[in-house]
This record gives structure tokens, sequence and C-alpha cells, in this order.
């Protein structure tokens, strides 16, 4: 790649040909603030807060979409540059509904940093403001048009990114809005509730439908015996919401956080997702020798399934009939924890921890429950835990190394990685070679599934077969797939999809990372790295070997797939309707 030579606020710097003014002002030090802007996701130049001056150019330039040139002249922070970024700043304030104290964005709102760097301490502009929506009626997002800025950042994520398409730009002129068609519901599009809009949101327009203070009250209701559990994910994110670095693995504070907030049992979801692969890898076995339906998918990620009963439904025989690990535990808890402990499944509340705001729809299906019995009561985000916990006033980074109950919580180092793309199909791999070769393969790492790849193929030899798996995250490449296989061309035997970027360590429930760090910083690899290492430093890493796991089986389930065990741990699915007009 070719070097130009561009000056920058007087220094002349060799930057690569192939870069936005906005990108070779970062390498040489210098940040231009942006608003609309997110790297390979929004790079439409809509804001116009990232303007430049550029020599010989009448109009101010926006630097993101602005490539350079040989012998550009550039000026990003003169007097007319930094009238301009106010005034764009303060126009956009001026049709915002300003209620920042109250707003669940407060101190993490993009808006608000760019307001106080930029020194606004008054809004000049006054008059008509657009008339907002506020859409509550979904079980996962909450949309409130009111504090919509049009960046378009949603819009290109579900779109580009997760190939949904069900937010765009309605209206024209001052009443451009985001939202679905026609300003239908979120719950009544084809909405995912992936919640990937609301990660990349700047401000509070997009955001989870709360579930905290529902938790505060069972937590408070002498007639519950309430317990957790929380999903591999989640502590490998909880800690940025207390300044750690982003990938830090806080799964002792994390348990002890659970404790001190007044649960009666703490329980990991990892057990659960050992479970999931006793269950799934033996479906997948069943299917490869009695001529099932191949190729197998899984069902673990809710938003994924969503997908495919959206846009797909003629595929549904293909998913695992498993439910997710968060319902496994769910209904294994109402049933085998009650039995062992003298209660009654009804005065049991499940509240599970979540790194996913879709897992929110997923606990209310009716094909989720035992007998009529919910498996789930109260599924919040990692977010929303990190709000009990300061509500709570517990000093997180004080907060001594602790554990969680043994029972239903020692998991392996397979349940681990579950919350990282690649990472169920890794953990069934190491199951099913050792079921299929009859003896205990020394092989656990399988690294043709990791990365972050979005499409990752590879044929695996286990026992003198050829397994073939596939692995997609994000929607778009879950489409991708799904077409293969509807046109015959795939020949897998199994595929593992997750609907978020990344898998569970990207979703919509886990802590808001801001633009700048997103742009430089790939979370998603971060994340998932404290995943792999607390997976290697297991001294058990497949889910047959975990003892609670072999404990269960011969005190409750009998063996895999038995009839009790599709009883509690297996559903269906359901068609869609794209657009229930």
């Amino acid at each position: 790649m070719r070097n130009v030579s561009v000056t920058i606020n007087g220094n002349q710097y060799e930057v690569p040909s192939n870069l936005t003014v906005l990108e070779a002002a970062r390498t040489v030090g210098i940040d231009i603030p942006t608003l609309c802007f997110l790297k390979d996701i929004n790079e439409v130049g809509a804001c116009r807060v990232c303007v430049v001056e550029v020599e010989g150019a009448r109009a101010l330039q926006a630097s993101c979409v602005l490539p350079v040139r040989e012998g550009m002249v550039i000026n990003t922070n003169n007097n007319r540059v930094r009238k301009a970024r106010k005034n764009t700043v303060e126009l956009i304030l001026a049709n915002h509904n300003r209620e920042c104290t109250t707003c669940v964005r407060s101190k993490n709102c993009e808006l608000q940093s760019i307001s106080e760097e930029l020194g606004i301490r008054d809004i000049r502009y006054t008059g008509a403001k657009r008339e907002g929506t506020y859409d509550d009626l979904s079980p996962s997002i909450i949309r409130d048009t009111s504090k919509c800025i049009l960046c378009g950042r949603c819009v290109s994520m579900c779109k580009e990114v997760q190939g949904i398409g069900i937010l765009d730009f309605t209206n024209r002129g001052f009443e451009t809005a985001v939202g679905p068609a026609f300003n239908m519901s979120m719950k009544d599009a084809p909405c995912i509730y992936c919640g990937q809009c609301m990660t990349v949101c700047p401000v509070g327009a997009l955001t989870e439908k709360p579930a905290k203070d529902i938790v505060w009250n069972y937590l408070e209701d002498p007639t519950k015996h309430v317990i957790v559990q929380s999903a591999p994910a989640v502590r490998a994110a909880l800690g940025e919401e207390f300044g750690y670095p982003i990938g830090t693995n806080v799964t002792g504070k994390l348990a002890t956080a659970l404790r001190k907030l007044g649960f009666a049992k703490i329980f990991d979801t990892n057990w659960a997702a050992d479970v999931t692969i006793m269950e799934e890898g033996t479906e997948l076995i069943g299917r490869i020798k009695n001529g099932g339906v191949l190729p197998m998918i899984t069902s673990c990620s809710p938003g994924w399934v969503r997908y495919i009963e959206f846009q797909y439904p003629e595929l549904l025989p293909h998913l695992s009939s498993c439910k997710s690990p968060q319902n496994m535990f769910g209904a294994l808890a109402k049933s085998y924890y009650a039995e062992k402990n003298g209660l009654d499944p009804k005065d049991i509340i499940v509240v599970s921890v979540m790194p996913c705001t879709s897992k929110k729809s997923e606990i209310i299906r009716p094909e989720l429950a035992v007998n009529g019995v919910p498996d789930v009561d109260v599924s919040i985000t990692t977010r929303e835990l990190a709000l009990m916990i300061k509500e709570a006033r517990l000093e997180f980074d004080k907060l001594e190394e602790g554990t969680f109950d043994a029972f239903m919580g020692d998991y392996s180092g397979a349940g681990v990685i579950f919350g990282a793309t690649g990472g169920v199909m890794e953990a069934a791999l190491r199951t099913v070679a050792d079921v299929l070769t009859g003896t205990e393969v020394e092989q656990v790492e399988y690294t043709a599934v990791r990365g972050l790849e979005g499409i990752k193929e590879a044929t695996v030899n286990i026992g003198g077969m050829d397994v073939k798996i596939a692995v997609a995250h994000n929607t778009t490449n879950a489409g991708i797939i799904l077409d293969k296989i509807k046109s015959g061309e795939a020949d897998y035997h199994f595929v593992e999809v997750m609907a978020c970027p990344g898998g569970c360590v990207n979703g919509g429930g886990q802590p808001i990372v801001p633009a700048n760090i997103r742009n430089v910083i790939d979370i998603r690899q971060e994340r998932a790295k404290a995943l792999y290492d607390e997976d290697a430093s297991k001294s058990v890493r497949k889910s047959h070997k975990n003892p609670e796991i072999k404990r269960l089986y011969d005190e409750y389930l009998g063996e895999p797939n038995s009839h009790k065990a599709h009883e509690l741990l297996h559903t269906h699915y359901v068609a869609r309707e794209k657009f229930p007009l």
C-alpha cells in the first residue's frame, strides 16, 4: 500500500492512501469527534460532527467518508470547525429529549459526552420538536424516538450486519424518524430481539425492557425461594461496568455479588450448558445413525430461533429439539432441584442473568414450560445486574472471590466456551468424539471452529467418520447457510448458529461500549479470550466428564434423550408470520 503526504494542523505526515481523513488523523494521535460513525457498520457522514476544513474546499467535509489524497492540507480544530461542530450538536439537542438524569444511558451516552467536550451549556435553538413514539410492548426492547438522533447506526446494524432490516428511516424532512414500517410496534414486527440495535445506539433511544425491580420484589417475598443462574458470557463483560478492562474474567466477584444480593442459591448456567451438550450430542448421534434430518442445527440462541421461525420456517425440522441452557436449567431447578430440597416448583423463582435481550422473550414462550410452570420466571441482562449491584451499594472491586453452589453450579471447560461463537460446536465435538469412538479422545481443542470469521466450515474425522460442520454468527451469515441447505448445496452434519456477531459475548444485554472504543478494540475477541482462558484452566474440559452431570443422569434422568429428559429438556418451534397486520 503506497503512502501519501498530508498536512494536518500544520504538521506533515505520511499516511496509507487507503485511509479516510478520520482514520489518518487517528494514526497520528489526533482524535476527531464522531457521533454517527461506527467502523465497518455505519460510515455515512450523516451527523456532520466529524467535519474538518480542507484547503481548497469551500464547505467543511465529513472526515469519516473523505479519502486522503496526496498534498491534502487539513485543519481539524480551528475556530470555524469548532463552531460548526458545536452548532450541529446544539441543533441535535434542540430536538432531543434531554431528561438526562433519568435516562438509562446517563453517563454512558455519546451525545452527552460530546456535548460536554464541546462545552455546550445552553441551547440557542427553540421551536417545534418531532412527536416521539414510546413503544414498550415487546418483551425485550423499548423504543423511544424522542431520544433518537437519526444517526442511522441501528438501521445499519439491523439491515447490513443482521440482515433483517426491520428498522429504517421513515417519513421525510423534519418528520423523519427511525422505526419499523408503518410505525409498527417492535412486538408486531419480525424482530428477533437480538438487541444489537441498542448496543450501537449512542443515546437512550433503544433499551432493554427492564426487569430488575421484579427481581427485587421476589427477593423480598418470604413465600418464594429465589435462585439465580448466570450465563457464561456474563463473567467476561460484567467487570466493564465497574471500570475493569474489556475481557476481564470476574467469575469470583460475580458469584460473591449474587450471594450478597440475597439469592437463596447461586448457580452457573455453564452447568446447564454441559447438560445441553449431553442432550444435543446424543440427538446428533441419533440423527446420523438413524437417518434423521441433517444437518442438525443448534437451538441455544433464542434470537436465531426467532430468525428461522420468521424467515425459513420450512427448515425448522433441522433445529435441535433441545431447549437452551437457560431453560434447561429452569426446568431442572423446578424438578430435580425441587425434589432434592423438598420444594414446591410453584414456590421456586428462577432468575437468569443473561448477556442477551432475546432471552426475555424466550422465557414467556408457552413451549418452554412444564405442566404449566414456566422454566424461568425472570431474565435480566448483564447491564441490569450491574445496576442491581450498584443499587445495593456493593463495592464490586473490593468483593472477595466467591464460588457458585456446587449442586447445579459445577461446570466443565466445555460449558464455559458456550458464550463465544464456535463454542457450542467445540463443546459438542469433545463429547461426540468420545461417544463415537468409545474411548477418551485426547484432543479437546478444535481450533477450526474458533475465531471471528463469519462462516467457518470444517471436516472433523472422528473414529474414522468424517463429520462435516459449519459455524455461523450473526443472522446474515445464518441466512447464507440456510440458503445452501435449501438449495441442496450443503452436506453438513452439524451447524452452530448464534444470532449475535461474535456470539453471546457480544449479546444485546452486555455492557454498552462507546464507538471511540469499539472502533479500535474488538470487544468480541477480548471477551471470548476470557472464556477460552477459563476453559484451559479447568481440570475437567468435557461435559460428560463433569461429576455433577453424571450424578444428574444417574439419579434422575437415566440417560440423555430419555423419556424424562425429553419431557423436561426438549421442545418444539413454530412458524411465525413476518408482518402480522
